[in-house]
């Protein structure tokens, strides 16, 4: 059994279709759009995200409340660090240990991203 997508409340699901294709590698050319609003965008891992258009807020939502994106190298993650940080993005938490390389930002409506890198665990 794999987890295969996550719907997120957005409230401009072009404007999130934006930062997820350009920050996290989503298909913008791909997009699939629905009579309700909502837009499914790809990854090339074959993750779909679908972002749902909402009126007024999202948010708040519960501090723990995060998903993540694991990648390959720690130098990836602190590269993207760099270009979120440089771009405005709000980076709420960072971590640079020999064991774990990590951040957590938050995306245009509030969602909590983390992206790490940590050796891989057999049976995880």
């Amino acid at each position: 059994m794999q987890l295969t997508h996550l719907g997120l409340p957005v409230r401009d699901a072009q404007r999130s279709q934006r930062f997820y294709s350009e920050y996290f590698g989503f298909d913008a050319a791909g997009a699939q759009r629905y009579e309700d609003g909502t837009v499914i965008i790809r990854n090339a891992a074959g993750f779909d995200l679908a972002l749902h258009a909402v009126p007024g807020e999202v948010g708040p939502l519960p501090e723990f409340l995060h998903f993540g994106f694991r990648l390959s190298e720690p130098a990836e993650v602190r590269a993207l660090l760099g270009k979120l940080a440089a771009d405005g993005v709000e980076i709420i938490e960072r971590f640079d240990e020999p064991g774990q390389v990590s951040f957590k930002c938050l995306d245009p409506d509030g969602h909590r991203i983390e992206t790490y890198w940590e050796p891989f665990a057999p049976g995880c």
